[in-house]
């Protein structure tokens, strides 16, 4: 079944817990969507995982439109969402609407999510003004690293956990609707989510939100300059993609690979000809 605004907000109130997973290309893509995912995020730590950036700043609007056109082709029953990368709707209203447009229009995605809650208020009322869907992304906020000193949990101290709050009804008055919350004590994330009528999104947020997001790099073991503490590994598929690769190149040293069942044939008289 397609998965859309309606459905992903009829999730929360049938407290049926949504499934999101990121995706760069066309390949993975058509993977995490046979398997029946709620959303797929083109998000902009692809400057990370796919670029090898050190942090999410460099990624450009032209890196995510590319990599959603990707995602798309590969995506049949996925929301898409992608993220507006760092200095995208920052700097002003205007800015907010075209990138978010181009994202939509160049990209295809079904949806865009912005980082930061109160102060892009303006923005995300901007874009939902123009037909655009939005997910808002509170708590630690990638774009912001530099200004956060770090990865760092948000919201642990009384009057952080009552901005965040501020934050969270902010954006759903603003017509975000859906939010990712980052790096949120557990007991947080919970209270925020049972007092919001739009979905949360959890990663690295508890149980208590109505929905899970993990970057599939991470839950499949395939990146590891670092690991947050809220990754789980499903599976290590870079060990098996190693071994595979390290396996490849010995049959190709020991002329193992390729085997006559890989070959095409021609007939004898015709090589006889060519002398």
């Amino acid at each position: 079944m397609k998965n859309t605004i309606t459905t992903i907000q009829e999730q929360k109130r049938k407290k049926d817990k949504i499934s999101m997973l990121t995706a760069y290309d066309y390949s993975m893509a058509k993977l995490i969507d046979s398997a029946g995912i709620n959303m797929i995020l083109v998000g902009d730590s692809l400057g990370n995982v796919m670029l090898g950036y050190e942090n999410t700043i460099a990624v450009t609007v032209e890196d995510m439109i590319y990599h959603t056109k990707s995602v798309v082709r590969g995506v049949k029953d996925a929301m898409v969402v992608t993220d507006m990368p760092f200095m995208s709707y920052q700097a002003s209203v205007y800015d907010a609407v075209v990138n978010a447009g181009r994202i939509m229009k160049e990209g295809g995605a079904a949806a865009v999510k912005l980082e930061g809650g109160i102060d892009i208020v303006p923005q995300i009322k901007a874009i939902v003004k123009a037909s655009i869907p939005v997910v808002a992304h509170i708590g630690l906020t990638p774009q912001s690293v530099h200004a956060f000193g770090g990865y760092k949990v948000q919201g642990k101290e009384e009057k952080d956990a009552k901005r965040l709050i501020e934050d969270a009804k902010a954006v759903e008055e603003a017509g975000a609707f859906c939010v990712v919350l980052e790096c949120v004590p557990a007991k947080l994330a919970k209270l925020i989510s049972e007092s919001l009528t739009i979905p949360t999104i959890g990663i690295g947020a508890g149980a208590g939100c109505d929905g899970q997001v993990l970057v599939y790099h991470d839950m499949l073991g395939m990146f590891s300059d670092y690991k947050p503490k809220f990754v789980k590994n499903f599976g290590d598929v870079g060990k098996v993609m190693k071994e595979a690769f390290h396996k490849y190149i010995q049959e190709v040293k020991d002329e193992v690979f390729p085997g006559a069942e890989h070959e095409y044939a021609i007939a004898d008289e015709v090589i006889d000809k060519l002398y």
